[in-house]
């Protein structure tokens, strides 16, 4: 069963690790679809219709971006606005689309990790400035796991970090 990556990253092209992920997914199109949504949308009008039908198809999905800002993309946000409708993910006359559908993020941070946590210069812990997503997810009924965070890429994108990363995450990926 293939797993779909939701890729939303404004600059992909200029990507370390986010690109080497993709590079690397497609490598394995038995177990992986790649999904970018600026690619798919370079105009940004999403196709609701299109995605709600993409999320039916799929039982893992998982969320690939960088954190910009102690939050996702734009896009994304702009996606869970457009596609996770009321009547559609949610509500009594949607059938939940997404019930018990294994959701996840996966998330290139430029920070160390001991940063993001209380005694850090940004004192929250990413399971903490992840929450709403973790809420979004369950109010409409989904499974959502833990998360796969690869922390400090700012100041430590090495060639053989991003290469460590891409293990990583496949192997994240193969135990979802």
């Amino acid at each position: 069963m293939q797993t779909l990556i939701i890729v939303t990253h404004p600059d992909i092209k200029n990507s370390l690790i986010n690109k080497r992920w993709i590079e690397e997914l497609q490598k394995f199109p038995d177990q992986f679809v790649v999904h970018q949504l600026h690619e798919a949308y370079p105009d940004g009008k999403i196709d609701v219709l299109a995605e709600q039908k993409l999320i039916e198809k799929y039982d893992k999905i998982v969320f690939q971006f960088p954190y910009y800002w102690f939050n996702s993309p734009w896009f994304l946000k702009k996606w869970l606005d457009d596609v996770l409708l009321h009547g559609w993910a949610y509500g009594s006359k949607s059938g939940y689309p997404i019930l018990r559908k294994k959701i996840t993020l996966a998330i290139s941070l430029g920070v160390t990790e001991e940063e993001l946590n209380p005694g850090g210069i940004y004192k929250y812990p990413l399971a903490e400035l992840t929450r709403p997503f973790e809420l979004s997810f369950e109010y409409v009924k989904a499974d959502f796991r833990p998360i796969f965070a690869y922390y400090g890429i700012e100041y430590h994108a090495t060639p053989d970090r991003i290469e460590q990363s891409v293990d990583q995450y496949l192997d994240f990926l193969r135990a979802l």
